[in-house]
């Protein structure tokens, strides 16, 4: 099964609806809660890393008997030091967007935490792609 979800830069409102939508879609597949959970926490904090940080990014969710995979682009500006940026409590989060209580540089670390596996690649000045995979056994 494949399901992709646009997600819009800028757009706090519906931050978390692309996650809130995968969460139905898996408990209708019985998926375990508690990779249910793990899957969601770190699709929510790839979404809003996107929201806060590109103009818009793309969200491609695929889910077969043995894993689930994600892929998050975004366009953007990009991570220089993705070393730096996996660091708990870095962030280069604006102050608007602080201020809304976001960007306190949880983000990669979450989503790392929360993953089987995650992977990561960046351009400065075009984008970011996050790979997210969880096993379901």
């Amino acid at each position: 099964m494949e399901f992709k979800f646009g997600i819009e830069g800028g757009n706090f409102s519906k931050a978390g609806s692309a996650s809130s939508e995968v969460k139905k879609i898996l408990k209708q597949l019985n998926v375990n809660p508690k990779i249910i959970k793990r899957t969601v926490v770190s699709l929510y904090e790839a979404e809003v890393n996107v929201v806060a940080h590109a103009f818009e990014g793309n969200m491609n969710v695929e889910i077969d008997p043995e894993k689930i995979v994600v892929k998050i682009e975004d366009k953007g500006p990009g991570i220089p030091d993705i070393n730096q940026a996996m660091q708990e409590g870095y962030s280069t989060a604006t102050p608007q967007v602080r201020e809304m209580g976001f960007g306190a540089g949880m983000g990669l670390p979450n989503i790392k935490r929360n993953s089987d596996q995650m992977n990561i690649s960046s351009t400065v000045d075009v984008g970011t792609q996050v790979e997210i995979i969880n096993y379901l056994s």
